[in-house]
């Protein structure tokens, strides 16, 4: 998984699945642009990065906002030049408050939308100009294995994720002609900050127990996954890595799942 003097931008990059796949692509020798809405967490996981003996940089975005976007790439290219790895990372499950609703309101569906779906498309046409140009490229688009089944819970979420593979596939085929490729990633079952959101959900997540957060995690994984076994970031930049490498040259248009085998394609 060699990606040695490769520049990746990894947007929503500084904490969960997004900062595993940054620190990862560090550690394979990308230098790595990590960009965030909060630019506190983006600069904490650049240092992370220099300290793994890369260069990097932190910069803000709001991927909702197309000036935004573009000062994120302007940024980069500035620093260092190109960008050889896009990774569409930011996403969200809800707007403020979701986690007090029992269902999903039209801000929800708006600001879901807007940040997984047309958030990737902002982005990958700001910076596909550039990798056009150079007639080289690696997208990957994080999408979830939620796009691969409906949900009575959170539709938006699940729909959203589902527009993310099928929005890769478009993106794949135009991106064809000038050898950049294009795929995304499910990821299956990870502790992160969004899981929490999730499990707190009260009336929604039934615990008459009273267990931990992460005690409801650990049973929905062992009664979820077949390998037996959570999914971490760093399994989600491990792959991220595989795809930006040359080893992946004729690999696009792919969803692929990292989910323990709790979904198979």
């Amino acid at each position: 998984m060699n990606v040695s003097g490769k520049v990746a931008l990894v947007t929503g990059g500084g904490r969960g699945i997004g900062r595993g796949i940054s620190l990862v692509l560090a550690g394979n020798g990308a230098d790595v642009a990590v960009a965030d809405l909060d630019l506190t967490n983006a600069e904490a996981v650049a240092q992370e990065v220099t300290a793994a003996g890369r260069q990097s940089m932190a910069v803000s975005v709001d991927v909702r906002d197309q000036a935004s976007v573009e000062t994120m790439v302007q940024q980069v290219l500035e620093r260092f030049g190109r960008v050889d790895v896009l990774v569409n990372n930011a996403g969200v499950i809800g707007a403020a408050g979701w986690e007090d609703r029992e269902r999903p309101s039209e801000e929800d569906w708006d600001f879901i939308f807007d940040v997984n779906v047309k958030g990737i498309a902002r982005v990958t046409d700001a910076v596909a100009p550039h990798m056009k140009e150079r007639r080289y490229g690696k997208i990957v688009n994080i999408a979830s294995i939620a796009g691969r089944t409906g949900s009575e819970r959170n539709t938006p979420y699940n729909v959203s994720k589902a527009g993310v593979i099928s929005l890769t596939q478009g993106q794949a085929l135009e991106m064809a002609p000038y050898s950049i490729n294009v795929n995304a990633i499910c990821p299956g079952l990870l502790w992160t900050p969004m899981w929490g959101r999730i499990l707190s959900r009260g009336a929604m997540t039934p615990n008459p127990e009273g267990k931990t957060q992460r005690e409801l995690f650990e049973e929905r994984v062992q009664s979820s996954i077949p390998l037996g076994r959570e999914q971490t970031p760093e399994d989600i930049g491990n792959l991220v890595a595989f795809l930006a490498s040359d080893y992946s040259k004729n690999i696009t248009g792919q969803a692929i799942n990292v989910s323990g085998g709790s979904h198979m394609n």
